[in-house]
């Protein structure tokens, strides 16, 4: 691990906080909105020292840790590895472009509206960078709130029922991680997440707790049958909510797998059946959606499939797919949902019926958005190809017959977005003579991603060798410790893994 010199990743974490306590004192809407865009834009800036990030190590850096309750042995505890950087970097992105998504959309408690979306950025950056259990517990808990208020406070019609939905789910999951983490403490007698990696539990242990941490993480993501609060959550939540909300995988990598070895083999095949499931449900009923918003909505249940699927390969291929999938969801869904909301505000509707014939008065709308949908479906030089093709060769690589079974979730994502800009562009009757095409502000916020879209698709060797060494730390010690060989397939190691004995020489059982 490397040291921090001065503490950039609290900065990076603290300084949103700070802007929402500025926040209360200033009146004009205008200004809040200009000093929440400058916030967001300092927040990008304050990222520009995380490319000093040595590629070469697998271990953690810019390390901060200070004892915080030394006899319950909490500590302050950050770091950033290969994985965690990609995601703080996109975070710190999206938070000026939701500003600028939300401008006029959001007409009322303007402040309010602000304070939580810079506490919902402080509490995501925290849950990827904290090293100490009960840190990054605090920070999952402290998303709850802010994302309920941007549901229940700022959404559509039925926001009060898509936010409690969405509080109960992650309630449920928050609490089940709470009694993981409750566990982990009593066995490992620490609250540090590396050095809990580092220790050997029983197999019974894991089996339990990888059960409290992996449903947890399920509703989070969300897997099916988990899923049915993420379709009203997002179709409620205004665009910014919508582009925040995304988290539960990260969870997988930073602690299914470290933490709970032998059962996450134990389970793979549960989890790589439930991903594919996930794929297939997804893509079916998005192709049935009016909503715009609901459609690309079902197709987040889908595209999360590829990122569990491909974190239960256990192979490099799959890591890569899966965290760049992640990666690019952000960006391509979050650019997807902010067009969903730049012609809500012409159109005053998202219902697809309701925003036919777009192509010839709307053309710059139009070219962001058959990108991004070119994008979400993996065409080949875009960003989401990558991750698809990565999970996909990592899938056919463990078993021919896994590989078989999501080609049609690939078929069915090319099929509902192609119809959904097939409609939009030339759809009879067309509605939108009156409407203006992309102003100022709008090309301000859909081009940065664009740029993404096209550099992660076409020149991706920086990102791949930023998380390589991380990823291939995680899957050799994850291979050391649950006695996976490197060219074994995942029914393989399934099957072994009943027969071979634990370090105390008692064979892998189910628990009664």
């Amino acid at each position: 691990m490397s040291q921090s010199t001065w503490p950039i990743l609290s900065f990076l974490i603290f300084f949103p906080v700070a802007g929402c306590l500025v926040l209360p004192f200033l009146k004009e809407e205008k200004t809040i909105r200009l000093f929440t865009l400058v916030v967001g834009l300092v927040e990008a800036a304050l990222c520009l020292p995380l490319f000093n990030f040595d590629m070469t190590q697998q271990g953690y850096q810019f390390v901060e840790r200070a004892e915080w309750v030394k006899d319950w042995g909490l500590s302050y505890y950050l770091g950033m590895d290969g994985i965690s950087l990609l995601m703080v970097l996109l975070t710190a992105l999206l938070l000026p472009l939701c500003v600028l998504c939300s401008w006029s959309y959001i007409s009322k408690r303007v402040k309010e509206f602000h304070f939580s979306l810079l506490m919902m950025t402080s509490a995501c950056i925290g849950v990827f960078l904290a090293l100490d259990f009960v840190l990054f517990y605090i920070f999952w808990e402290a998303m709850l709130v802010p994302m309920f208020l941007l549901i229940a406070v700022w959404g559509g019609p039925d926001r009060r029922y898509a936010s409690l939905k969405f509080f109960l789910y992650t309630l449920a999951g928050s609490t089940l991680l709470l009694v993981a983490m409750v566990a982990f403490y009593w066995a490992g007698g620490t609250f540090s997440i590396p050095e809990l990696s580092a220790k050997t539990y029983s197999f019974k242990f894991q089996y339990w707790t990888f059960l409290a941490m992996a449903l947890a993480f399920a509703i989070k993501v969300p897997m099916f049958p988990f899923h049915t609060w993420l379709p009203a959550a997002h179709v409620e939540a205004p665009t910014a909510g919508s582009v925040l909300l995304k988290m539960g995988a990260y969870g997988f990598l930073r602690f299914c797998l470290p933490l709970t070895p032998a059962a996450s083999q134990y389970f793979a095949p549960m989890m790589i059946a439930i991903s594919i499931v996930s794929i297939l449900y997804g893509g079916f009923v998005a192709l049935g959606q009016r909503d715009m918003k609901k459609l690309i909505a079902y197709s987040s249940v889908a595209h999360m499939g590829f990122v569990t699927l491909g974190i239960f390969l256990f192979s490099l291929r799959g890591f890569e797919g899966a965290l760049m999938v992640m990666l690019n969801h952000g960006i391509t869904t979050g650019g997807l949902f902010m067009l969903v909301g730049a012609i809500y505000e012409r159109s005053h509707s998202r219902e697809i019926s309701e925003n036919l014939g777009l192509g010839k008065y709307l053309p710059a709308y139009m070219f962001f958005f058959g990108l991004f949908a070119l994008s979400s479906l993996g065409f080949p030089g875009t960003n989401s190809f990558v991750g698809e093709l990565l999970v996909l060769i990592g899938a056919f690589k463990a078993d021919p017959w896994i590989g078989a079974a999501i080609v049609p979730g690939v078929m069915l994502g090319a099929a509902y977005m192609l119809r959904l800009g097939q409609k939009l562009a030339w759809g009879e009757p067309a509605k939108a003579k009156e409407w203006k095409d992309l102003n100022t502000r709008e090309w301000a916020y859909f081009v940065p991603l664009a740029i993404l879209v096209f550099y992660l698709g076409l020149a991706l060797g920086l990102t791949l060798r930023a998380m390589d060494p991380t990823l291939n730390r995680v899957l050799d010690e994850f291979r050391s410790r649950s006695g996976v060989t490197a060219t074994a397939t995942v029914p393989e190691t399934h099957l072994s893994l009943a027969l071979e004995t634990n370090a105390a020489g008692q064979a892998h059982k189910l628990p009664r």
